[in-house]
């Protein structure tokens, strides 16, 4: 970074995974507000969402569309790549349906970036860091962003590699089960990216109809954040910005623990929290 880059205060970007959750409603959304009100009023109190329903569906631009005219100018979307790209190494009509999909937010500079959450037997391999390039590469003109679950792939070469390639590696909070990833935070972009899981061992493996929501039920300590604060703070003095989303969401924990990590960043001096 250059002298002046390194005085100015470094922006940093704070929202969740996600919006449209019932269990939000008293929580987070008042009580009667109509769930098509939903997204403007998150909009009227963080400034970029983590759309995580596309994992599941690949959208279509119309939707996209919609969700841009229901927030203000500015406001930021990361859209999450579909689960056929990263669980199931989907073809390139794939690939193409979900650019397609993405023009919307291109066209009106809306577009933070697209998130690639790999899953726990995603393992380092030739094959795999070939993969990775290749997906990355169908739609190379969009920002990408890689999470890893699986400790194999935190060794200095695949660092190198997204570096290499302009891949933007994910730091994650999530249970210190056997072969997770560590809580280190670190940039192969000049764009920083933090995701919180919630800690919640116990039901991390755990199956059946409410184990996602068991999974990420999960609300973080003052103290859990302050450290994660302590780290963020010196990953900011390596970039341009920095992303924090949080993906704890069931119970509304992840917009008090966005709220609260947003109370603890405002207090430094080098950051600029929006």
């Amino acid at each position: 970074m250059t002298e002046a880059a390194a005085s100015a205060p470094v922006p940093v970007w704070i929202g969740t995974s996600g919006f449209s959750f019932p269990d939000w409603v008293g929580v987070f959304y008042p009580e009667g507000l109509p769930k098509p009100d939903w997204l403007p009023f998150y909009a009227g109190r963080f400034s970029v969402l983590e759309v995580n329903s596309t994992y599941y569906h690949l959208p279509s631009p119309g939707m996209i569309e919609r969700m841009c005219d229901r927030t203000p100018e500015g406001f930021g979307f990361v859209v999450k790549a579909n689960q056929k790209t990263t669980h199931e190494h989907a073809d390139a009509d794939v690939a193409a349906r979900f650019r397609d999909a993405l023009a919307p937010l291109v066209e009106r500079g809306r577009l933070r970036g697209v998130l690639a959450q790999f899953p726990w037997g995603f393992r380092n391999t030739p094959e795999n860091r070939d993969y990775l390039l290749e997906m990355a590469g169908r739609t190379a003109d969009v920002p990408w962003f890689i999470e890893f679950r699986h400790r194999g792939w935190i060794v200095p070469e695949v660092g190198d590699l997204l570096r290499e390639h302009g891949l933007g590696f994910v730091s994650v909070d999530e249970p210190q089960l056997s072969g997770m990833v560590p809580p280190v935070a670190k940039a192969t972009t000049s764009t920083g990216y933090v995701r919180f899981h919630g800690r919640n061992a116990a039901a991390w493996w755990g199956k059946g109809p409410d184990a996602g929501h068991e999974r990420y039920n999960y609300l973080y300590s003052p103290e859990e954040l302050q450290a994660w604060a302590d780290k963020i703070d010196r990953l900011a003095q390596d970039v341009r910005e920095v992303l924090i989303f949080f993906n704890n969401c069931s119970n509304g924990h992840s917009v008090t623990n966005a709220q609260m990590m947003r109370d603890i960043l405002s207090g430094a001096k080098n950051l600029a929290v929006r």
